[in-house]
């Protein structure tokens, strides 16, 4: 019997694992994760902030996958691919015959000076979680340090993570303005963007909207302001400087540096697949996800994002079940359902293309990031462990 080994358990991973069961793909189905839970790494920011609890948006691998998947919870160090073995942390290996690689995206701080040091990212829950303390504790100290930049927040960057961010913020200030005592009319929150434009991805309309929702409510946004240095207490950007004692670094994010480690050809940690999703170097074996870059029709490279994952990962579990059968892949083909941005838990903008195209604005947006949310959760893992997971 072949055996088919799934590296993450992120959007991509539990995709595909369930596609292979679901569809009784005759192979043994291994996957490595290296944490024992799930996570939606599009709630990563309301766990920074303190509106939720790692548990609100997590799920045990092993409840979620059953008995017809083996699960190893190990680190993946890097991929053998002459030898077709998979080495771990634990210094054991696990041999494929079909391989899907998908293990997640890191920070990437671009070579910035101090970045790595004085940026806090939100990347997984260990890193939102120390974020979070980070927060809390310097607001709480500004009634011993009487330092103002202990009330100064600077978000770097301003994509989707650095917006759901600052909106969830905003929402919390007036509890952490009564928790610490705090003086309100002193805290700042700066937004730094090195482009030109707040969330690319959005219509100007909707972005214009969401802008002026934030910096009514006192957030400054300075755009085409590219961040030349980090330093304790400072976001540099050539002569100017944004003094603050946290700043969240949400810039951007690359692949796991398994694929630079594991000797793929790559691009900020991503590697340019076939049209089936397939390596270029070895047909059986597939990246998806955040390691992976997919062309479009266009020439181009589709987004990094957990609905294109989910599509990925049904392809190549298709292509793998394919194959086993002896029968011909199919190529990748992608129509997006839309895209959902929160502005704090009760406001947000939305690009929706199922039965028409739809931009949306305001408090009605507010409802569609859980739906999103639990519908993610169903098609990733069931019915009975999305309800578990509430």
């Amino acid at each position: 019997m072949k055996t088919i080994v799934v590296l993450g358990a992120g959007y991509a991973g539990l995709r595909v694992v369930r596609e292979l069961v679901d569809h009784k793909a005759n192979a043994k189905i291994v996957l490595i994760n290296k944490n024992s839970y799930h996570y939606e790494s599009t709630q990563l920011h309301e766990v920074a902030i303190g509106s939720k609890s790692p548990n609100d948006i997590s799920l045990n691998i092993r409840d979620v996958i059953g008995n017809q998947v083996d699960f190893i919870e190990d680190e993946v160090v890097k991929i053998d691919r002459q030898n077709k073995k998979v080495e771990l942390k634990s210094k054991s290996t696990v041999s494929y015959d079909y391989l899907v690689t998908c293990l997640g995206f890191e920070s990437e701080t671009f070579g910035i000076k101090g970045a790595d040091e004085f940026g806090l990212p939100i990347i997984d829950i260990d890193t939102a979680l120390v974020a979070k303390k980070h927060l809390e504790e310097t607001l709480a100290r500004f009634q011993s340090s009487h330092d103002e930049n202990d009330l100064h927040i600077a978000v770097c960057g301003a994509g989707f993570t650095s917006i759901e961010y600052i909106g969830e913020l905003l929402h919390r200030l007036p509890d952490f303005v009564k928790r610490f005592n705090l003086p309100a009319e002193k805290i700042k929150i700066y937004c730094i963007e090195a482009a030109p434009k707040v969330l690319p991805m959005f219509d100007p309309k909707l972005v214009d909207y969401a802008v002026n929702y934030l910096k009514n409510q006192g957030v400054e946004f300075y755009t085409e302001t590219p961040i030349t240095e980090v330093k304790k207490g400072a976001v540099i950007s050539k002569d100017k400087a944004f003094n603050a004692n946290t700043i969240i670094w949400t810039t951007g994010v690359k692949g796991s540096h398994v694929i630079n480690d594991s000797g793929y050809t790559q691009k900020r940690n991503r590697v340019a697949v076939q049209n089936d999703l397939s390596s270029s170097d070895d047909p059986n074996e597939f990246i998806i996800g955040d390691v992976s870059a997919v062309p479009s029709p266009d020439g181009r490279f589709y987004p990094t994002t957990g609905q294109i994952s989910v599509a990925q990962a049904t392809l190549a579990a298709s292509n793998i079940i394919a194959k086993l059968n002896n029968q011909k892949t199919s190529p990748f083909t992608y129509h997006s359902l839309g895209t959902v941005c929160s502005l704090g838990p009760t406001n947000g903008v939305a690009e929706l293309s199922f039965m028409g195209h739809w931009k949306l604005k305001g408090h009605k947006v507010a409802p569609l990031k859980r739906i999103v949310n639990d519908r993610t959760v169903f098609e990733l893992v069931g019915f009975k462990a999305m309800m578990s997971s509430k």
